[in-house]
């Protein structure tokens, strides 16, 4: 198969454009800067966003497009990190949409990225790919209108899965931060502890959105989490036994938000997601525990 990916070269789609390649895919990477980057075998780096670029002159029939583009949401947020947040996410999908407009053949599906943060917070609600409450913070209207511009791809007759995906762990990422004070001997949960994450490790990020891909009964949205999220207590319990230090140091929220700001909100709220959808239709979730991916990650 030949798959395009925008956002290619960060942590979510390194990990996916070697799992492709490795299937035997030819990969094609959207970049601002393609001389920044050499042509391996089977990836090739595609320039676009920019006017000078003409990617579907480049490109050959592509089967598949995966959109992990966007600013990084780490940062303080000001109104100009969050202005880069909105609107990186929002013009790389029009692009996409642009591309496969201008496309002779459409590719047979898009898998367009987006959080679990599109429910916004809660402590005592589950929510589903077939839940139909909306949140009102920021991410919740970032990831609204994402996944809202995404779905125009629908109309060139475009298959197009939404991938909420949770707070994903591994090497990069979140992960390393919130270890941090375990490293320092002063990990606990984080304000009261009980504020759910909905996590799942990067190695079935990837493996759902290679299911996806190739399992044409997956369309709309779709959650990418492990089927058992935890509390953040239960989190920094397991941290600390993995990494063998104590989990005695509860981190105030105030604190966090003093530090953070209005970022504090990826790691002080929380929402119990569930992959509702892969469960059904039998994806096996690699790490379906939080042991098991915590021991995994630092074995």
């Amino acid at each position: 198969m030949n798959i395009v990916i925008a956002g290619g070269t960060g942590y979510v789609g390194k990990n996916l454009t070697t799992a492709l390649t490795n299937n035997g895919h030819n990969v094609y990477i959207l970049t601002r800067n393609p001389d920044q980057h050499h042509n391996q075998e089977k990836v090739t780096y595609i320039g676009w966003l920019n006017e000078e670029y003409q990617p579907e002159q480049q490109l050959p029939d592509i089967d598949a497009i995966v959109n992990l583009a966007g600013d990084s949401l780490f940062g303080y947020w000001t109104k100009t990190k969050k202005d880069k947040i909105f609107q990186s996410r929002i013009n790389a999908t029009y692009a996409l949409i642009d591309l496969i407009k201008k496309m002779n053949t459409k590719p047979e599906v898009l898998i367009n990225a987006s959080a679990v943060g599109y429910f916004g917070t809660s402590q005592d609600q589950t929510f589903t790919e077939f839940s139909e409450e909306k949140g009102n913070d920021f991410l919740a209207e970032v990831t609204q209108a994402w996944e809202q511009t995404a779905v125009e791809a629908r109309s060139y007759g475009v298959r197009t899965v939404i991938a909420r995906l949770g707070v994903i762990l591994g090497k990069e990422g979140a992960l390393p931060l919130m270890a941090m004070p375990f490293r320092l001997f002063v990990g606990g949960k984080i304000g009261s502890g009980k504020q759910w994450v909905s996590w799942i490790h990067i190695d079935d990020v990837v493996g759902l959105i290679l299911f996806a891909i190739h399992n044409k009964e997956v369309n709309k949205a779709f959650h990418l989490t492990s089927p058992q999220p935890v509390q953040n207590k239960a989190l920094a319990r397991t941290l600390g036994i993995v990494l063998h230090r104590p989990n005695w140091f509860p981190t105030p929220t105030f604190l966090l938000k003093t530090v953070l700001g209005d970022m504090s909100i990826l790691v002080v709220d929380g929402q119990k997601v569930l992959p509702e959808k892969a469960m059904d239709l039998g994806y096996e979730f690699n790490f379906p525990t939080i042991e098991m991916a915590l021991n995994k990650i630092y074995e």
